[in-house]
Parts: C-alpha cells; sequence; structure tokens
C-alpha cells in the first residue's frame, strides 16, 4: 500500500503528505548520502497526533518519502510561491540545498510522470474519495493538512520559525468561522508563538481541495520540530516536550469539529 489510511466517523480528514520515508530501492541506489538520512522529513506526525483515532477523525498518511514525490506540490509541479525559492514535485535538493542524487542520476520527465501516476495520484485519489463519502454523511467536513518543518531553514526564511504556522490560502480554503475557531485556541495560549498566512499558507493539498463553496473547509498546521523531537540526526522524538503541543493540537482539533457539526 502506497499509504497508511484508516476512515473515522467524524466530518474530520486528516492528512500527513509528508511523513512517508520509504524509498524504493531503485532509486536509493541513486542518492547522496545526505538524501537517504531523509532530514526534510515531517518525523513522528503519527506519533504526535495518535489521539486522532480515539478522537474519530479519518486520517491518511504517506508510505513514501518526499523524496521520491512531493505528495503536497501540484502535478504540474508549478510553484505555489511564485517569486519564492521552493523544491519541487520530485525533488532535486534537499531543504539545505544539498543535492539529492548522485551526479547525473536525478529523474528525468519520463520517471516524474511515472512516479506521478504510481505514488502521487493514489494519495489524491482516496483523499477525494474519503472527503465525498464525509460529505455524504454529513454536509460538510473539515481537512486538516499536517505538517512539520526544522525550526531553522535559511533557505526559506530569515531566523527561527513561528511554532505554530496556520495556512488557509489567504482564506481561500475555509470558512472564516473555521479559521477563527482553531486559530483562536492557539492564540488564547502563551507558550507557542502563532502566525496564519505568513510564509506558509498552505500547499497543493490545502489549495486544491479546500473548496468552502461545496462544503470542503482546509486547513495546513505547519509546526516547527523543536516542540516535540530533536532536528538533528537521529531526529528522536521527545516525549516531554511533545505532551505540551500535543493538548493543544488537541484542543484546536476539537475546536474545528465543534465547528464543522454546528
Amino acid at each position: 500500500m502506497d499509504f497508511q489510511f484508516k476512515a473515522g466517523t467524524l466530518p474530520f480528514l486528516v492528512s500527513m503528505p509528508h511523513v512517508g520515508t520509504d524509498i524504493p530501492d531503485d532509486i536509493a541506489a541513486r542518492l547522496s548520502p545526505e538524501a537517504l538520512v531523509k532530514p526534510d522529513t515531517d518525523w513522528h506526525l503519527v506519533q504526535l497526533y495518535d489521539f486522532l483515532e480515539q478522537m474519530g477523525a479519518s486520517t491518511i498518511s504517506a508510505r513514501w518519502s518526499r523524496y521520491v514525490i512531493d505528495l503536497n506540490r501540484p502535478p504540474e509541479n508549478t510553484n505555489l510561491y511564485p517569486g519564492m525559492d521552493t523544491t519541487g514535485l520530485c525533488p532535486i535538493d534537499t531543504f539545505s540545498s544539498a543535492p539529492l542524487y548522485q551526479p547525473g542520476l536525478a529523474p528525468d520527465e519520463e520517471e516524474v510522470r511515472v512516479r506521478l501516476k504510481h505514488y502521487w495520484r493514489p494519495y489524491h485519489a482516496q483523499i477525494r474519495s474519503e472527503l465525498d463519502r464525509l460529505l455524504s454523511i454529513h454536509g460538510k467536513v473539515v481537512l486538516w493538512d499536517a505538517h512539520s518543518i526544522a525550526s531553522r531553514v535559511p533557505r526559506f526564511f530569515e531566523g527561527r520559525l513561528p511554532d505554530l504556522n496556520f495556512g488557509t490560502a489567504c482564506g481561500a480554503s475555509c470558512a472564516p468561522g473555521l479559521e477563527q475557531a482553531v486559530v483562536g485556541v492557539a492564540q488564547a495560549q502563551d507558550r507557542f508563538s502563532v502566525a496564519v498566512n505568513g510564509r506558509f499558507k498552505g500547499g497543493y493539498i490545502t489549495r486544491h481541495f479546500g473548496q468552502p463553496d461545496n462544503n470542503v473547509h482546509a486547513i495546513q498546521l505547519e509546526m516547527a520540530q523543536c516542540l516535540y523531537m530533536d532536528e538533528a540526526p537521529p531526529f528522536g522524538y521527545r516525549p516531554d516536550r511533545a505532551c505540551d503541543v500535543q493538548g493543544v493540537l488537541q484542543q484546536m482539533m476539537e475546536a474545528a469539529v465543534m465547528w464543522v457539526r454546528a
């Protein structure tokens, strides 16, 4: 299976497109040593969000590394942030600008098309299928796209990233009420800094599936990894840190469910 999926009972689907760590052998054989460490993975998010099953949320999480294909990029490989640096559909470098592939072994256009078919499309088809199922039951649904990133990535932003970075495509991917409900919980606490539609405005999943006029409301959360893990290899999970942010995550998601059920 190219992803892990569990159907829930709530009008709430959580996607984790960058948690995958598997790399097919034929691709791994061409990668650089640094790439095989997989530094840009959204490490441990499934563990951090382990309360979702008890909540009754539907979940989908990637199996394959974002170095195989980035599930949160457009299939046309257009830049979601025009004029700004970003990585592509099939990345060729890491967030620190290190080459992913050994010299001359990066994928060509045909290989990108093959990866799109075999790895990207099934994940997106499952999201579409589950959203349609939940819509048929509840009439309205929230899609939460869960991400994490190192707190300092000079290639993309200056200084330290805020702790909790929400993206709603500048309000286009969800109703104002959902954004207010979720962000309101985040802003009510004083331990973690908050940004809304700053450097992260939501990736392809948020922008594509978030269609408020069709009763699908999408929000992305990009979280600083220092809140719950070590940011240096071997990227260990830190339960002593995680427990603090986990409570806030659960409160935000409960607020989203209350909003969509209202």
